[in-house]
């Protein structure tokens, strides 16, 4: 039986959090990033975040998913923070999204931060939406075409946030 914990990322696990990253961002539904990252790239996106975390089989150590936590904004709005998740393809169904984001929620009150707030979560990405309306996500409204994907037309996103 898959034995799935969520840690922190050690950069021995930037090659496959690159590889999944990379996977979503070349799918084009759901991060707004257009480019690929590389090792270098890779390297200074993730040292950037205030926090990074992957989930990983706990014996073989195969990552099957990643997050990034940052601030939303700055100033007087620095108390929200934001994050993305990345589930690799052949992962999907076996709940890592729903274990990262649970990590997050415990680890963005860790940080110091009194809400999570998902700016843009694309209205298709069914998946997403339910998982976070289930773990009680509170979904601002619509934003009519604020997403464009990657044949070109454009998609609604639902702004979403949770208290900490």
């Amino acid at each position: 039986m898959l034995k799935i914990e969520v840690r922190a990322y050690k950069e021995a696990d930037l090659p496959e959090m690159i590889r999944i990253w990379n996977e979503i961002v070349e799918g084009g539904i759901a991060f707004p990033q257009e480019e690929p990252l590389n090792l270098e790239t890779g390297k200074l996106f993730f040292a950037g975040q205030t926090y990074n975390a992957v989930a990983v089989d706990a014996d073989t150590g195969k990552v099957y998913g990643c997050y990034i936590l940052h601030p939303n904004n700055v100033g007087r709005c620095g108390h929200i923070c934001n994050a993305s998740y990345a589930v690799a393809s052949e992962s999907r169904g076996l709940h890592i999204g729903e274990k990262l984001v649970t990590d997050c929620l415990v680890q963005g009150k860790r940080h110091g931060f009194r809400i999570l707030q998902f700016n843009a979560v694309v209205a298709s990405n069914i998946h997403a939406r339910h998982l976070y309306e289930r773990l009680g996500f509170i979904r601002l409204g619509t934003i009519p075409g604020g997403f464009r994907m990657k044949d070109g037309h454009y998609e609604d996103i639902c702004p979403y946030y949770h208290e900490l």
